[in-house]
């Protein structure tokens, strides 16, 4: 699909959407704001992406690590997170959370909630409970057998590939972070991203650190999860595999497709069916974390410098395998 066709359909879907929040919402109380917790179960995971459950858990997780205000007009940890909530679910910055009939607040108190937020999930305590790759070798082999059952694949325990996030531009003169490093092969400003994922399309390990102009073996080469495959086989453990495109080197931890044309019905082919179907998981996994938030998709952009950019894109990692974990059902197009 053409992208100004992609951003056309994905304008009519939040129109519609709006619309629809609009005409079943419950009957409006006279308050300030409505509370987005009487809508609907649907309705509120359209709106948020969380069940209500699970918004309610992330709320308890955000209210143990920020200060609590305390002016009695300041905004507490219940609606900070529901205002981030939303902007990961649009990527419409400040103007959908801000004017949102359940939200209704100053676009600088948008900013600062959602800076919180992303500040929380971005803990080490936080995202390291819901990300992680598991390195025990119990674990493994139950990866394993998961992707064995699943694709017929012997020796898989992840696939890895890395998607752009689009950014805004850098300064041009930053010393730090200087806006020509960012500019990817498509020619515009992102962060390219490395993902890991299981089976389930769960978030194992995410590198957001790297700008878009490097490449996707650059990012392995220097990724801690790669020493972890490489000490994990120096150590005898040799039956575990990831599986990459023909982007990455070829280890004895990293499988990619073999680039000559193989010769119809042989074991070679074969292996490049099996390589393909297989991999294609972190595709999905990749297009299913950006149409859940997207605030990550192209055309969004996240009008951030490049460090807290990387910290919002952990943040939406972080979510992503809450609602995997949940079984919430993916956004409907």
């Amino acid at each position: 699909m053409a992208s100004s066709n992609l951003i056309a359909l994905l304008h009519s879907i939040e129109v519609l959407e709006e619309a629809e929040f609009q005409s079943e919402r419950p009957p409006r109380i006279f308050h300030k704001r409505d509370d987005p917790f009487l809508l609907s179960d649907k309705q509120f995971i359209r709106l948020f992406r969380l069940s209500k459950d699970l918004a309610r858990n992330l709320i308890s997780i955000v209210s143990e690590h920020i200060v609590q205000p305390s002016r009695s007009s300041a905004l507490d940890s219940q609606l900070k997170t529901l205002i981030a909530l939303r902007f990961f679910a649009t990527g419409s910055y400040q103007m959908d959370a801000a004017s949102n009939i359940f939200l209704a607040v100053s676009q600088s108190s948008v900013s600062r909630a959602i800076n919180e937020v992303v500040g929380v999930l971005n803990l080490p305590q936080v995202f390291n409970t819901w990300i992680h790759f598991p390195m025990q070798i119990h674990q493994l082999n139950q990866l394993r057998n998961q992707f064995y059952q699943n694709h017929g694949f012997p020796g898989v325990v992840g696939c890895i590939d890395c998607a752009h996030v689009a950014i805004f531009p850098p300064k041009v003169d930053d010393e730090v972070y200087p806006e020509r490093i960012y500019v990817n092969r498509k020619g515009y400003h992102s962060i390219n991203v490395q993902l890991i994922c299981d089976t389930r399309l769960r978030i194992l390990n995410i590198n957001a650190k790297f700008p878009g102009s490097t490449n996707d073996a650059y990012i392995w080469q220097n990724s801690n999860i790669n020493q972890a495959f490489v000490n994990l086989h120096r150590n005898g453990n040799t039956q575990f595999y990831l599986l990459g495109d023909s982007g990455y080197p070829l280890r004895p931890w990293l499988l990619t497709p073999l680039e000559d044309d193989p010769l119809p019905g042989s074991a070679e082919e074969r292996y490049n069916q099996k390589h393909r179907s297989t991999r294609s998981i972190i595709e999905r996994c990749n297009g299913l974390l950006k149409m859940r938030f997207r605030c990550l998709l192209k055309h969004r952009v996240l009008h951030y410098e490049p460090r807290v950019a990387s910290k919002i894109i952990n943040a939406c990692a972080v979510l992503h395998n809450m609602c995997i974990e949940s079984n919430i059902p993916e956004p409907e197009l």
